[in-house]
Parts: C-alpha cells; structure tokens; sequence
C-alpha cells in the first residue's frame, strides 16, 4: 500500500512542485547571476521530493567535506534518485556536470543552464575538452562541481570504467577529489518503472584526494579503490 501512497505523492505533487521549483530559478537567476540562488532552490526541490517519497537519507562522513575550497565530488550512479538524495545532504553549493541531453528537456534542462550547471557532449571530442575547460574554470573560480564518474546509472555488484573527464578536471584545476557512495536509491525506482519504493538510503562521504603528484590514470584508480571503499563500509 505504501508503494502506491508514494507513487501518488511523488508523481501527483511532486511534479507541481517541480514546475513551481524550476519556474522560480528564473527570477532567482535575473537577482543572483552566480547560480548560487538558483542552486539553492534546486536543493529545496531535492529536499521535497525526497520527503514525498518517503525516504531518508543517512549521511557518513560529512565531516571529510572541506569547506570554503572549491571540490570535485565524484559519486557512484545508482538510480534515479541519487541526484535529489546528494543534492538534499551535500552542504557545499557545486554545479552538476551532465549530458547535453538532459540540457534539451524542457525547463528541466532551462532550470539546469540558469542554475550553471555544466553540460558534457561525450559523443563530440572537441566539444567534450571544451565542457572540460569551462568547468575546470568554474573550478579555479570557486566553484565545486559534482560528477558521476561511470557516465550511468549501474545498478550491479561492480563499478563500472570511470570516464577520465573527472580526472583531467583535477589535473587542470588542482582541486581535491571528495569520493562519494551512494547506496540504496536503486530499489526506488526501477529504470522505465514507474511505482516508487521507499527505501533507506546512504551516502558515504571519503577523505579528499590531492591530484598533487598523481598521473590521471593513477588518480583515477585511487578514486575507484577509495569509492569501493565506501561501499563496503571501510
């Protein structure tokens, strides 16, 4: 039965409220030029959705999240729910780096350009180093942004490859690497599915990593072995 009072409230409501949400980014933008404004609505968004659903989210480890220095934060991708699960418990402003495809959706990618968010074209190699440097400058100019280094949602015992843009972002930026896990969203919402199933979920949050002295291939192992780590409860 709960499934379906979840379903209800997520689907009936949460919608409404998502038009609301989003349609508000625009004024908040027109005041707030940084997307800080925008960015905070959007949490205020994940907040709601993750209350309509049901769901709680326990937090290890948000003491590792350093603050006052711009990050990037690499999570693995569960379900559809990670985003509005780490964007309703990360307490750092960043801006999500995401496929130019979800740009294209109706106010949904709108709210995400006001917000500064950053879209990546994985099919285009130019166009790919070009996201890559304009985020690596958002970076430099303060800014965290949030990524999810296997590019999809993987719902099996083992992470997937991680794409290397995370990676050349530390190169170029120098910014540490706050390693994230995520666990318990893929039982939400099945991929096509409809029904929403509340259940618990964790986010595990791992010590930063210095890009200092680290080749990107290495980096890029360190920050696999240290989200493995999470996972596992190390």
């Amino acid at each position: 039965m709960n499934k379906f009072i979840r379903t209800f409230l997520v689907w009936g409501l949460g919608l409404p409220v998502t038009a609301v949400c989003f349609l508000s980014m625009i004024p908040a933008y027109l005041i707030d030029r940084s997307g800080n404004a925008a960015h905070s609505i959007a949490t205020f968004w994940a907040k709601a959705v993750m209350r309509l659903a049901g769901i709680t989210v326990s937090v290890r480890g948000i003491e590792n999240i350093p603050r006052g220095v711009p990050l990037i934060i690499l999570a693995c991708h569960r379900g559809a729910f990670d985003i509005p699960a780490l964007q309703s418990v990360l307490p750092v402003q960043f801006r999500w780096v995401a496929k130019k495809s979800l740009f294209k959706l109706p106010l949904v990618g709108w709210s995400m350009t006001l917000a500064g968010y950053i879209s990546i074209d994985r099919e285009k190699g130019a166009s790919a180093y070009k996201s890559i440097d304009a985020a690596a400058e958002k970076i430099r100019a303060g800014t965290s942004v949030l990524i999810f280094p296997e590019g999809t949602r993987n719902t099996g015992g083992e992470l997937l490859l991680f794409k290397k843009g995370g990676f050349t972002l530390a190169e170029k930026s120098g910014a540490a690497i706050v390693p994230v896990a995520i666990a318990g969203t893929e039982r939400i919402l099945k991929k096509g599915g409809f029904f929403v199933f509340p259940s618990p979920v964790s986010v595990s949050i791992g010590r930063p990593i210095s890009p200092a002295g680290h080749k990107e291939k290495e980096l890029r192992e360190i920050t696999r072995e240290a989200i493995e780590g999470l996972r596992r409860g190390r």
